[in-house]
């Protein structure tokens, strides 16, 4: 999407570490309008998928998922990154490994919110080695559901979690790819 590519190249910048900073519209701030563009993006490729769920993980994801499922018109559904007081009965969990945050966690979601008759598409900000999709892959299995593919505003493609995804024959859609970056450049993959 040629939009978000330039979006990324104008207020995107690459910190150390392999980390694009795009708070300034994706997550710590958000362009509410570009978000929705965004959104709007994600349910045309999967219009014809019969997604009856959103799933992501909390923080980042959410808004993102928002957009989407106001123009899909399905739910969200998203797993917060540990154990909270409201989160009751039976939970489905996942380890995940954060890229971003060198830590682990374990994702946590009632059971009751995913179903065997769901077919889901799972939507983040970011795709980088894929450990977050898997968790995800792990709850939606977990509760018997579908996961008809994945949805991603920006794909390090050059860490490979989206290929290793696709080789297993996952559909992976990003918005954005970035096939190198570094202080001083960024190329996208064609």
């Amino acid at each position: 999407m040629e939009a978000l590519e330039q979006k990324i190249l104008s207020e995107g910048q690459v910190l150390p570490g392999n980390i694009l900073k795009v708070g300034s519209f994706l997550n710590q701030q958000i362009d509410t309008p570009f978000m929705l563009e965004l959104g709007k993006e994600i349910a045309n490729r999967f219009k014809a998928d019969g997604v009856t769920k959103i799933l992501t993980i909390e923080a980042s994801g959410i808004a993102l998922s928002f957009a989407a499922a106001v123009y899909m018109g399905v739910p969200i559904v998203f797993a917060k990154k540990s154990e909270s007081a409201n989160v009751s009965g039976r939970v489905l969990t996942a380890p995940i490994h954060s890229y971003t945050h060198g830590n682990d966690y374990t994702a946590v979601l009632p059971a009751d919110y995913l179903s065997a008759n769901d077919r889901i598409l799972l939507v983040d900000d970011f795709l980088a080695t894929g450990e977050a999709l898997n968790g995800l892959f792990a709850l939606a299995k977990a509760a018997g559901a579908e996961v008809v593919g994945c949805a991603i505003a920006i794909e390090k493609g050059f860490q490979n979690g989206g290929d290793d995804l696709r080789k297993k024959g996952v559909r992976v859609e990003s918005l954005a790819i970035i096939e190198s970056m570094g202080s001083d450049s960024l190329t996208f993959r064609r």
